[in-house]
């Protein structure tokens, strides 16, 4: 248990209350200097690699340092090496440490600590998030000037003590990062895991023992002997979606977008948007059980043939016109078995080989109406969603509770430099080595 220290004293403003009796109150502008950044004229910035990195916010942060995207042959505003990175617009209080000179836009300040520690100011900034919050202005996206900037507070103990607390929170923030490092590292194996089981069992069925045929496709491999191989279009039909001015979004009759289906393997209850489809529209594009969306237009194949299935009728709903609905023939497949089946991982070596490209990618109904698809006997269908139900419930269960731990440890390590730098904690007895 972290020990206080022995004597406080009132510091008068509302969100820290006391510091230690021999700490002071300082502002930002007191201890470093502030460099506001200013975007340089269009002509002078390039994406050939000609002048100096130049970045404009958090977008462009990195896990480490900044990741530029531009270059700037007549600079105006220019940060140093090892000067603290902080975003003045929308998300306000975002920080990073320059690696090397940048050319600093307007969405970003560059801060030189001065008689302050270098690295007790990087956590210090770190705590600052409720006071920068009161300062933001502006509707569109929150922002806040130089000078809000240059007046926050700081609380700052002895160079000895702030090269104390820079330490320990050193060895403590490390040691979290790497635990939170495992465990997301940990949540992507189980992931992993869940993708090549449902590409095993779709493809191999559930009994090892089985005989089994070659499929005649090279990314399936063999199957169960058993087992039916057909192509798409001899399992019911497919439909493009919806296509409709902007103009009539935003309210009417329920609306499946491209986001609903491509961040859901099942499709959600309730449709993401509205609108104002027609009698007619309700009738051509409608989403029924056992339907199954597929995502049509992306920038990229790896955005292309994402697929949803409807679990029960969504009465009155459209789907959009980046998407291709596939509605089976009845009992052609197994409503569960198609979620599953369409996750298949496999596919993705279908999509890759066969995508025409052009200035984006698209999937033609044509196209997705040659997916191979293997059929089990419907009981072993049943079989096999049973199977994965439970296995899927059980790595949800391991996902969502390594979930949990990462965010009680950045909740832990919020904590301990809030603690560290403000006070709470008397850490002069810590010293790390």
């Amino acid at each position: 248990m972290m020990q206080p220290y022995s004597e406080y004293k009132n510091t008068e403003i509302d969100w820290l209350e006391t510091i230690p009796k021999n700490w002071k109150l300082v502002k930002l502008k007191h201890v470093s200097s502030l460099n506001m950044g200013q975007s340089p004229s269009s002509d002078d910035v390039n994406q050939e690699g000609e002048g100096i990195p130049f970045i404009q916010g958090n977008a462009e942060f990195g896990a480490l340092h900044p990741t530029p995207k531009n270059f700037c042959t007549e600079p105006s505003k220019i940060c140093k090496p090892d000067d603290i990175l902080i975003s003045v617009r929308a998300p306000v209080g975002a920080l990073n440490i320059s690696d090397q000179k940048y050319v600093i836009g307007r969405g970003l300040s560059a801060i030189t600590p001065e008689s302050v520690r270098s690295g007790f100011c990087w956590y210090a900034l770190q705590n600052s998030k409720y006071q920068l919050s009161v300062m933001e202005t502006g509707t569109t996206f929150k922002a806040i000037s130089g000078s809000d900037l240059a007046n926050v507070f700081l609380p700052l103990p002895s160079q000895e003590e702030q090269r104390v607390i820079e330490g320990y929170l050193n060895f403590e923030t490390s040691r979290i990062d790497r635990l939170i490092t495992e465990k997301a590292g940990f949540i992507d194996l189980l992931k992993e895991k869940r993708q090549a089981l449902i590409s095993h069992v779709v493809t191999k069925g559930l009994n090892p023992d089985v005989a089994m045929k070659d499929s005649g496709v090279e990314w399936i491999g063999e199957i169960p002997k058993h087992w039916r191989l057909k192509k798409l279009r001899y399992l019911g039909r497919c439909q493009n979606g919806i296509n409709i001015g902007g103009e009539f979004f935003g309210e009417g009759y329920p609306f499946i977008s491209y986001g609903d289906v491509y961040k859901n393997r099942q499709l959600p209850e309730k449709a993401g948007g509205l609108v104002r489809s027609s009698d007619s529209d309700r009738l051509t594009y409608t989403v029924k059980e056992g339907d199954v969306l597929f995502t049509r237009t992306s920038e990229t194949i790896a955005e292309i043939g994402f697929s949803s299935v409807c679990m029960s009728d969504m009465t009155d709903a459209v789907f959009a016109g980046f998407l291709i609905r596939f509605r089976p023939n009845i009992e052609a497949i197994n409503k569960t078995f198609s979620k599953y089946y369409f996750q298949n991982e496999l596919l993705r070596a279908f999509f890759v080989k066969e995508m025409n490209i052009v200035t984006r990618a698209s999937l033609s109904q044509e196209l997705l109406k040659r997916m191979p698809v293997v059929l089990p006997p419907e009981e072993e269908q049943v079989l096999i969603c049973q199977y994965m139900d439970k296995k899927n419930e059980a790595l949800k269960a391991l996902i969502e509770e390594s979930k949990r731990s990462i965010d009680l440890l950045k909740e832990r390590r919020t904590a301990l430099i809030s603690a560290a730098v403000t006070g709470k904690i008397d850490l002069r007895d810590k010293e790390v080595a």
